[in-house]
């Protein structure tokens, strides 16, 4: 088999998964989704975060996620919606792919991340912010 790029990678993982626009990710949100920020802490210092989401840095997340770990987080349920989130939509593609092998059925991604929810006109809060 031939070595993938990572660009491959998160194609072959975004036609696995869903992939949804912030207006999508926004009228789930007021659903009761969860929406799950997988960026690393010093990225939320610089971009900010969505109002609501829930940290859980990429290296942690199937630690998370799974039900059996002791790093295991109530936020994760693989019966409710997940959505995921990175900065432009790669990472949380694959992490989407992830938890969808992880027997995750109701799971999705931001596709373009926080980059793309900032510029479609969606809140987003600076860390100390009040």
């Amino acid at each position: 088999m031939a070595a993938k790029t990572a660009a491959q990678m998160v194609q072959d993982a975004k036609s696995r998964v869903q992939n949804l626009t912030p207006e999508q990710v926004a009228d789930e949100l007021a659903r009761g989704a969860v929406l799950v920020d997988i960026r690393e802490p010093a990225e939320h210092a610089q971009t900010g975060v969505i109002p609501g989401s829930v940290s859980a840095p990429r290296g942690m997340l199937e630690f998370y996620a799974d039900p059996s770990s002791p790093y295991h987080r109530p936020e994760f349920d693989p019966d409710r919606r997940v959505i995921l989130h990175c900065a432009a939509g790669g990472r949380s593609a694959l992490a989407a792919d992830t938890l969808q092998q992880m027997g995750y059925t109701n799971v999705a991604h931001l596709d373009g991340g926080i980059t793309a929810w900032a510029e479609a006109g969606q809140p987003v809060e600076k860390p100390g912010a009040s």
